[in-house]
């Protein structure tokens, strides 16, 4: 991997570990959507395959919000959950996605690159 691409690198998701010199600061959960879809999910990759693109892409973002709201450096997803939501009514679908997270920060003395 590209250094600079590693040192600015604040989400690492399942198996993709922080640095060694993060230090735990608590265990936290946020929640994201995709965007809502006509029809249902169910046989359509086309549609599933833009609803999950869209959620992770939300998912990253709230956890950038979160990251930076609580102070911390890194978050270093080890959970998730991701379901198919149907509002009948609105004949609409779409993905809701739960993400369990380990917030961590830089050891003290350690500086963040400015790349």
């Amino acid at each position: 991997m590209n250094t600079a691409v590693q040192d600015t690198k604040r989400i690492y998701w399942h198996r993709d570990l922080p640095p060694l010199t993060a230090e735990f600061m608590a265990e936290h959960t946020v929640e994201a959507d995709s965007g809502r879809v006509e029809g249902t999910l169910a046989h359509r990759d086309e549609l599933w395959g833009r609803c999950y693109s869209e959620l992770m892409t939300r998912a990253e973002a709230r956890l950038t919000q979160e990251i930076a709201r609580l102070g911390g450096d890194y978050a270093h997803i080890h959970d998730e959950s991701i379901v198919p939501k149907h509002d009948a009514v609105r004949g609409e679908s779409w993905l809701h996605g739960r993400f369990t997270y380990i917030l961590y920060r830089r050891r003290r003395g350690t500086a963040l690159p400015t790349h």
